[in-house]
């Protein structure tokens, strides 16, 4: 239903043609959460709490990297050095000139070799072959063979670790992030009650001053007719001059009240509207502006168990919250010192790659293993941070207890107001009525000649100030309420 209304005069708002827009409390309260810009701000900050807790699960699951490199060097990686490739390379000829020497020696020292025709043609064959070139080939190959060619570099590891045991970091970091997202709702909370206690405020300030302005109308009113009598009276001579000029008196400051409590009451519909959302310059009328009597406000309870008020207020929950908060940092502060176990699985790749001498091919291999890691000394940092973390929780505990007596403070004394106010509303009442016969009475003398001009101002003063006093403690009576529910916890958030 209050949605359906909030709907309605929203159109109403929007559409034109309409004259006046009637706007009751419960619509106040729906436009000014509707369309209050920290409440927006608030609702985010839920948004992003509750993503952050989405975000602090993932640490329980495992983690996959891919990462790769490129790298261009000056020079490669030799594993001979220039003394060896060039031996390497040349190896045919040192072989061919040796073994060229070694048989002319073989001749030299032998004469009767020459005597051998068979055994003469094998030497000169042997001499005169060429495997210099060949060997040199070879020796060349072989330095190709261990040349790395790491000028040009490229690799490429795929990495899976998943956490075993951190030391309770993980779950503590969990149960954060879970506090802070309803943290994050009680403050929303909050900010919800402190708008609809301003958007309250303000609609009884409006039917406030659009009381008084009826009533200062009203008084003018009867203050005219008084003039007109009086002046009447002064033409028969029955008044004097000064009579006149008391009740003309009257009559300037009656109109002088009625500019100031029309101002007022303009500037009083602008915050209201301010605060709904709603353009200055909207003609807005309040329901409870048509009612001659404010409707009854009911009773308040003495019995008001203040632990429900506890749960009620925002206040506490979040005081609560925070005090859960520090526990689990007393736990996020010890994990840092206490050993962690994670498994590590991952897949490598190198170009040029070394399983099979130097390649210029990509090729990997594949590792898994355990890390562990454990705090040996650190000259007692751990134990001192620990102790701050439990000074930090002490201290909120020591702040939910304060705000709990202080709040059983405030209900006592809202509880209080609203009793006084009520028994107030019963003594502007009969002030009320009495005022009203004085009036009368006074009225009727003056017309019978009895009663000069000045008791006659007196009475419509007093029924002035009686009438005045009666609307003060209506709307006294509302706020005094309103202040209790605040104080209680109990405001109507379905908005």
């Amino acid at each position: 239903m209050k949605r359906l209304f909030f709907l309605l005069a929203w159109i109403s708002i929007t559409l034109p043609g309409y004259a006046q827009m009637l706007l009751s409390l419960d619509s106040c309260r729906a436009l000014a959460v509707a369309h209050n810009k920290a409440l927006l701000i608030s609702r985010e900050k839920i948004n992003a709490a509750h993503y952050e807790h989405k975000a602090a699960f993932t640490k329980y699951l495992p983690r996959i990297a891919a990462t790769g490199g490129y790298m261009r060097s000056q020079r490669e990686i030799s594993l001979l050095s220039n003394a060896q490739k060039g031996a390497l390379g040349t190896i045919g000829t040192q072989v061919g000139g040796a073994m060229q020497q070694s048989i002319e020696q073989l001749i030299t020292q032998n004469p009767a070799i020459t005597q051998d025709a068979g055994l003469m043609a094998l030497l000169q064959t042997l001499g005169s072959s060429d495997i210099a070139t060949p060997l040199n080939q070879l020796g060349n190959s072989i330095v190709d063979a261990f040349r790395t060619d790491t000028r040009n570099m490229y690799a490429g590891a795929l990495t899976l670790s998943q956490p075993l045991y951190m030391g309770g970091k993980i779950r503590a970091y969990n149960k954060i992030t879970g506090y802070a997202e309803e943290l994050a709702r009680q403050q929303h909370n909050s900010d919800v009650q402190e708008l609809i206690l301003s958007t309250d405020q303000a609609y009884w300030q409006v039917v406030s001053l659009a009381s008084k302005q009826k009533l200062a109308d009203s008084y003018l009113q009867l203050l005219g007719r008084l003039e007109s009598d009086v002046d009447k009276m002064i033409a028969q001579g029955v008044a004097t001059r000064a009579d006149g000029l008391s009740v003309k008196v009257k009559v300037n400051e009656a109109e002088m009240t009625l500019t100031k409590v029309a101002d007022g009451l303009s500037l009083a519909r602008m915050l209201l509207c301010q605060l709904c959302g709603i353009d200055l310059t909207t003609p807005v009328v309040l329901a409870d502006e048509q009612q001659a009597t404010l409707s009854p406000t009911p009773t308040a309870h003495a019995d008001i168990d203040l632990h429900t008020v506890y749960d009620n207020r925002p206040e506490v929950r979040s005081l609560l919250l925070a005090t859960r908060i520090y526990d689990q940092k007393i736990k996020l502060t010890r994990a840092d010192y206490l050993p962690s176990v994670a498994l590590i699985g991952s897949y490598m790749m190198t170009n040029p790659s070394l399983f099979n001498g130097f390649e210029k091919k990509f090729k990997g291999m594949w590792n898994v293993g355990v890390a562990l890691n454990i705090p040996l000394w650190g000259w007692g940092e751990g134990t001192y941070k620990v102790k701050a973390a439990r000074s930090e929780a002490r201290i909120a505990r020591y702040q939910l207890d304060d705000a709990k007596e202080k709040i059983a403070l405030q209900v006592s004394q809202s509880l209080f107001k609203v009793n006084e106010a009520a028994a107030k509303l019963v003594m502007a009442t009969r002030n009320l009525e009495k005022a009203d016969e004085n009036l009368r009475y006074a009225r009727l003398g003056f017309e019978e000649g009895v009663i000069p001009a000045s008791n006659v101002l007196e009475a419509h003063t007093a029924w002035l100030s009686a009438q005045s006093e009666k609307i003060d403690a209506q709307i006294d009576v509302k706020l005094t309420r309103l202040y209790l529910d605040k104080a209680t916890g109990q405001f109507n958030m379905e908005y």
